[in-house]
């Protein structure tokens, strides 16, 4: 697949998932770019703004497995993984598959569960493969999880690891829809008889497959890759945190931002592509001090002073 082709099946993708859910089409370009750099999406925001709607959109679109799991404080490592069942027939332990073998995942309320049950989903969002009893089972191929948090209601939450925080490839959130948006919503739904949409697939079996590949195709520059090196760097200098971007979020910068000219129909990653990206990769990345959160500073007040800092290479 070239890139021309790429762009225009991503168009139709979240022009499809866009027939579902009323948001900003900057938002489902960020959660596909984290798809087709093969990384796994995080959504934070309120509830009852489409978070679920989305995942499920996006899955449908595309025409892959969908497996929802509703994170609970009771929720155990083994109902995500799966377990062994006795077969009385065959005297003998069988493997029954969990949720998580499916293409398309949604860990809802991620941050409900208890870390140990949270830490379940590293190894599958890391390797591709859950391990059950000392056997490793291969996950389907593609597999990306999206999971979602409430950051409003913290009673009953556990804060997210930062070794699974960085696994995410992109964060993003919705947020509320303009006085316009909420009121194509309800003509929406005015228009049909179900509470929720349905959503058709719109491309072949097995494009995500092969979009996962066009990104590799692109090129980049050196001052593209000078950025997103001095970016990522550049986190770790700043007095209000205590831990800055992993080389592991610095490489993702580098291939979300691949993915991101690929959406975008370029065969070429500019250095603004990568200040582009640099929020949704960056910002769940950071850990801040404890003096400055209690002085309330935001992550993305850091990652935006960062950029505004770092200065771009000439391209030659």
């Amino acid at each position: 697949m070239d890139v021309d082709t790429a762009a225009q099946t991503c168009t139709d993708v979240i022009d499809a998932v866009g027939e579902a859910v009323v948001t900003d089409r900057a938002f489902l370009e960020t959660i596909l770019s984290g798809a087709l750099a093969r990384g796994h999406v995080l959504l934070e925001d309120v509830p009852g703004t489409g978070k679920t709607l989305t995942a499920r959109s996006l899955a449908d679109a595309l025409g892959l497995e969908f497996t929802r799991v509703q994170f609970t404080p009771d929720l155990l490592p083994a109902d995500i993984t799966g377990s062994h069942v006795y077969d009385a027939r065959t005297e003998s332990f069988d493997f029954n598959p969990g949720p998580v073998f499916a293409n398309v995942v949604l860990a809802d309320e991620i941050n409900r569960a208890p870390p140990k049950t949270q830490a379940a989903l590293l190894e599958a969002m890391e390797e591709g493969q859950v391990s059950v009893d000392g056997e490793t089972h291969q996950l389907p191929d593609p597999f990306f999880v999206i999971a979602t948090q409430n950051p409003v209601e913290q009673e009953g939450t556990f804060r997210l690891p930062e070794a699974q925080r960085d696994r995410f490839a992109v964060k993003a959130g919705i947020g509320y829809p303009d006085r316009a948006g909420e009121r194509e919503l309800i003509d929406r739904r005015a228009d049909r008889q179900t509470t929720t949409p349905e959503i058709s697939q719109v491309v072949p079996d097995g494009a995500l497959a092969a979009l996962q590949q066009v990104p590799e195709t692109v090129a980049v520059s050196d001052a593209s890759a000078i950025t997103s090196w001095d970016v990522g760097r550049a986190t770790r200098e700043d007095r209000r945190v205590d831990v800055g971007v992993s080389p592991r979020g610095t490489q993702r910068l580098f291939e979300v931002a691949r993915a991101r000219a690929v959406v975008n129909g370029r065969d070429y990653v500019a250095p603004d592509d990568v200040k582009q990206v640099a929020l949704p990769v960056l910002v769940h990345r950071i850990v801040l001090t404890g003096e400055a959160t209690v002085e309330g500073v935001d992550p993305e007040d850091v990652v935006r002073d960062v950029l505004d800092r770092v200065q771009v290479p000439a391209v030659s």
